[in-house]
């Protein structure tokens, strides 16, 4: 009796196919292979070709407010010589206070670290300071307020920085002028060496110790005044240059802002191993780009010398090749990174702020047609909105939709050296935007439900692929990017780039599922999802290790969706599995790398394991607090969240329906909720990365939502049945179109609609 029951038990029911029991372990199987290639993505790191001059003497010239702008062949030789000589680049002066003032360049300059002379606001120009030094000898001095700055940095500053950690490694230092002193003290204030002038003859002064630190003077305002600084600071430059001990590297830098306005700086390494070419380092890794906490690094791996533990956070820098001979060409003109910049921050704050009152305008706009498109009960039902205003709509969602990759591609043009740069990015993106437009809704299949959103995801994820696979030149100091100004980024994707990605990879992955079998549906998305994880956490281009983690995240919970039906414990459960796997295993790898090597989250665990992890987590929370306040890009996280709530969980928003006819679009939306939820709150931009999600999203999302009411207000019988008994019928009058069968999901011209009653 009991085998007989065991062998019904095992009869397969009527037309289950053979090899189902099978396949339902495939998503689960490739599950754990995407992890496997995101690991192999994520944990190997491009190996350079990048090298680094030595020497014996270290000779550190340094100008605050010093910009590229401000060199010239004839009015300052010096420095010419120099840029055309050495290895250039520019340099962010970010410090641990808002505004990095004189004061604070020189201080972190000396620290390798971020560091503030004082916490107090600033507003306009920087004050002038001037540190208070002594000379209890004629050999030394001592700075007075050294001590209160060291307790300021370390007991109310969170990066654990230590004023002085540069001198503390060497064995004497050399320091010219007050501010020059501020970098070359130790942290108890002693300054071995100081002069606070250039001597007549600097020579044996320059010679005395293996690191000497020379105050060029402070550059601020414009005009006739700004170059007569920039001439005095050039004509001590040559005095330096004359005089410095042989087998010597010179490093002219400057150091710090003067107002609050943050710009980049000159960055120049001169001597043997610096013949040319890009500056970089590990902490930027973008050619051309340099920290001011790189500085201290820097010395001591030209002095061959090794940095101590747990106190600088900048990379020593390399040199890359590629570089024009010609400053001018490299540095100046259309090639202006600062300016380019400059201009960048205040268009991005127009472009976004404009970006979300458009679609917050366009979505109360769209409710009371969502609201007439839905079928009502009733025997007259109220018309159904009027069809061009129904394709005016869909052509606005698809171009709001497309408005932050048509800002990318924007930044192609050099918009930023014309006189009214706003206008001109506001035009080029916008005719971008009509094109994008155009092409989505003149293609043949645009009458299919899913096709604007498909098409939209697709045209989306190109941008930000390609620009990936062109070292993300479209994002640095891009309007819809990152500038290099702000200190924290410098290559691969940032965080709007990640929001617009995450949405276009999940959306048309969704899209493309929904054209297979319901079994192999989570198949398609973690192929999608591997892929991207790949892009987002590869070093050679996303170079998010944090995002990756975050994407991982999102295309489980997407894949375990995506077959439709309820999210049971078991499909939460191999969601997680999969994503701790991704973390877990590319955290392991990453500990094992040098402390120069590793990556966000191999940093983050090895602070974790030291003790020092506090900072971290301060500066992630108060970054992820100022970013919600300021950008807009929250706003537009909440207006999304709020319509889509509407569509859903109101009767005439159209989502349910949406999901219930389209459940790879439901896993795909939950998985970008969650992706992009993620990688705000790990990378420390709150709701930034989920508004530029929503930005990319919801437009097409709530476009599918009309398509899909129109759709249902429109009932057709299967070939060869008849209308019988299943009570009303919806009728377009006057609609002579042709009986749809059930596989054509075209939208139907919206017109006006009676009830009548089937017959019988």
């Amino acid at each position: 009796m009991t085998s007989r029951l065991d062998r019904i038990r095992r009869v397969r029911p009527p037309g289950t196919p053979r090899g189902r029991r099978a396949a339902v372990w495939v998503p689960s199987v490739l599950v754990v292979l995407v992890a496997i290639a995101s690991l192999a993505g994520l944990t190997i790191r491009p190996g350079g070709e990048d090298q680094r001059g030595t020497a014996d003497y270290v000779v550190i010239a340094a100008a605050a407010g010093l910009r590229w702008d401000d060199l010239d062949p004839q009015r300052t030789p010096a420095l010419w010589q120099e840029a055309t000589k050495g290895s250039t680049g520019w340099l962010s002066v970010r410090s641990a206070h808002q505004v990095t003032c004189p004061a604070d360049g020189w201080l972190t300059l000396g620290a390798g670290n971020y560091a503030a002379w004082d916490t107090r606001p600033v507003t306009g120009k920087c004050p002038a300071v001037s540190p208070s030094v002594t000379r209890p000898d004629a050999i030394g001095a001592s700075v007075t307020d050294q001590n209160t700055v060291v307790r300021t940095n370390q007991d109310r500053l969170p990066y654990g920085t230590t004023p002085g950690a540069l001198a503390e490694s060497v064995r004497c230092t050399v320091a010219v002028g007050p501010n020059a002193a501020v970098a070359a003290a130790r942290p108890f204030g002693r300054v071995d060496q100081y002069a606070e002038a250039l001597p007549a003859d600097p020579k044996k002064l320059l010679s005395e110790c293996v690191l000497s630190i020379v105050d060029l003077g402070t550059i601020t305002g414009i005009g006739a005044e700004r170059q007569a600084a920039v001439a005095a600071a050039d004509r001590i430059l040559a005095r330096v240059l004359a005089a410095r001990p042989d087998r010597s590297t010179m490093l002219i830098a400057g150091v710090a802002d003067t107002d609050t306005t943050s710009r980049l700086h000159v960055a120049i390494a001169e001597g043997e191993g610096w013949d040319g070419g890009w500056l970089t380092s590990d902490g930027t890794g973008r050619k051309g780009y340099l920290q001011v906490i790189d500085l201290a690094p820097t010395v001591l791996a030209v002095l061959g010398k090794s940095p101590p533990e747990k106190l600088f956070a900048g990379y020593a820098a390399t040199v890359s090749t590629g570089r024009t001979a010609d400053p001018a060409a490299a540095m100046q003109g259309r090639n202006d990174a600062d300016q380019r910049a400059i201009a960048q921050h205040g268009v991005a704050s127009i472009f976004f702020a404009v970006l979300a009152g458009v679609q917050v305008l366009l979505f109360a706009a769209l409710v009371p047609v969502l609201m007439r498109a839905r079928r009502h009960a009733g025997p007259v039902a109220p018309p159904l909105p009027p069809p061009r205003l129904v394709a005016v709509l869909e052509a606005a969602l698809i171009a709001a939709a497309l408005a932050i990759p048509a800002a990318l591609v924007a930044d192609v043009a050099p918009w930023w050296s014309a006189d009214h740069p706003a206008w001109m990015f506001g035009a080029a993106t916008f005719v971008l935007m009509l094109f994008g437009t155009l092409a989505v809704r003149l293609a043949p299949r645009y009458r299919m439900t899913l096709w604007p959103m498909g098409a939209t995801a697709a045209l989306s994820g190109i941008v930000i692929v390609v620009d990936l696979l062109t070292g993300a030149r479209l994002q640095l100091n891009g309007v819809a990017g990152y500038s290099a100004t702000h200190g924290v980024r410098y290559a691969g994707l940032g965080s709007v780039g990640l929001g617009v990605f995450i949405a276009a990879l999940l959306l048309g992955a969704g899209c493309l599922a929904q054209w297979v079998g319901k079994t192999w549906r989570p198949v398609v998305m973690v192929l999608f999802g591997g892929l991207g994880v790949v892009m987002v956490g590869s070093p050679y281009l996303g170079a998010d290790p944090v995002g990756a983690i975050a994407v991982t995240a999102g295309v489980c919970v997407a894949a375990a969706m995506s077959s439709g039906g309820w999210l049971t414990f078991a499909r939460v459960a191999w969601a997680a599995v999969g994503a701790i796997a991704v973390t877990v295993s590319f955290a392991a790898f990453d500990l094992h790398r040098s402390a120069l090597e590793q990556g966000t989250l191999g940093r983050f665990l090895t602070a974790l394991g030291s003790g020092t992890a506090g900072p971290a987590m301060q500066r992630a929370v108060a970054s992820n607090g100022q970013a919600l306040v300021d950008s807009p890009l929250s706003l537009l996280a909440l207006a999304g969240a709020l319509i889509l709530a509407f569509g859903q969980f109101s009767p005439w928003g159209g989502l349910s329906r949406v999901y219930g006819l389209h459940p790879a679009l439901r896993a795909a939306v939950a998985g970008t909720v969650v992706a992009s939820i993620t990688a705000g709150i790990l990378g420390g931009t709150a709701l930034g990365v989920a508004g530029a999600a929503a930005a990319t999203a919801v437009p097409i999302a709530l476009l599918t939502s009309l398509r899909v009411l129109l759709h249902a207000a429109d009932r057709t019988p299967p070939p060869g049945v008849t209308e019988g008994p299943g009570g009303p019928l919806l009728r377009r009058t006057g609609d002579d179109e042709p009986a749809r069968g059930p596989g054509d999901d075209s939208v139907p011209k919206a017109g006006p609609r009676t009830v009548t009653e089937s017959p019988g």
